[in-house]
């Protein structure tokens, strides 16, 4: 990868009408690190994921994945560069099991197109790599379970198994231990740092414990822009960003600390 890093933002801004949501945001992540982005409602940090993984077009500014600019790309096009992406709002296939859930997610990284003549069943590839990835999120027991009938936690899990099933380089969380118990946090936590080893990510997440647990890195979005980037001990330390908003939560960070 270009100088070592995964993904780089490069004045990035995005308005809707008048309004402007992501004011010359710029960020340079190195491939195989930890991201966590935090920052106040409002701050535009889902606007940002939106803007990476292609959902959004940017209004000015580039995106680069690897070196090479994604701006202007669609969502399924930077999905075959490298890059994918998890959303607050589990999205799976209901109706069908664990095991075809990852399977799914597995065909086109393994080259596969639609073909009414193929039998599933004979893609030895394909369903290697899916049990892989079912044992990586350890729902192995569950395989034959619909999606539907697994626990949130578990349906979390299965969502991680899809956004890495493909091989991408880099992974974006969109707060993935929102609305799990502490216990359910914690290993969570575990294994998102087992499935990503080698990758680079980035996550959106509220949980302080989390983030200062699981990031090697922190970059802290307030009204559109990065007001600091650098590793958690710094950013807790950084005056503006107190000012800004982690002062109103450090204690929870604390209390969090003291848990574990």
């Amino acid at each position: 990868m270009s100088g070592g890093l995964a993904l780089e933002l490069r004045d990035v801004r995005k308005h809707f009408g008048r309004t402007e949501i992501i004011r010359g945001a710029s960020l340079a992540v190195k491939a195989g690190e930890r991201v966590a982005i935090i920052g106040p409602n409002g701050a535009g940090k889902s606007t940002l994921f939106n803007l990476i993984s292609g959902r959004f077009g940017l209004s000015s500014g580039d995106i680069l994945l690897g070196g090479r600019s994604i701006a202007g790309l669609a969502p399924y096009e930077i999905n075959r560069l490298g890059l994918a992406r998890s959303f607050q709002v589990s999205n799976l296939f209901t109706r069908l099991s664990v095991f075809e859930n990852i399977r799914c997610a597995v065909l086109w990284s393994q080259g596969y197109r639609y073909a009414f003549w193929k039998f599933l069943a004979d893609l030895r590839d394909a369903n290697a790599r899916a049990e892989e990835v079912l044992a990586m999120i350890k729902l192995e027991r569950r395989r034959d379970e619909l999606a539907t009938h697994l626990t949130y936690a578990e349906q979390r899990a299965l969502e991680i198994g899809i956004t890495i099933a493909g091989g991408a380089d880099v992974i974006l969380l969109d707060e993935p231990t929102a609305g799990m118990s502490k216990s359910e946090t914690g290993r969570f936590v575990d294994l998102i740092r087992e499935v990503t080893v080698g990758k680079t990510l980035l996550t959106v997440e509220h949980d302080m414990g989390v983030v200062f647990g699981l990031a090697d890195k922190i970059a802290v979005l307030v009204y559109g822009e990065v007001i600091a980037f650098d590793e958690p001990a710094a950013v807790r330390a950084d005056a503006r960003v107190q000012e800004a908003y982690l002062g109103s939560v450090l204690a929870d960070v604390q209390a969090a600390e003291a848990g574990h």
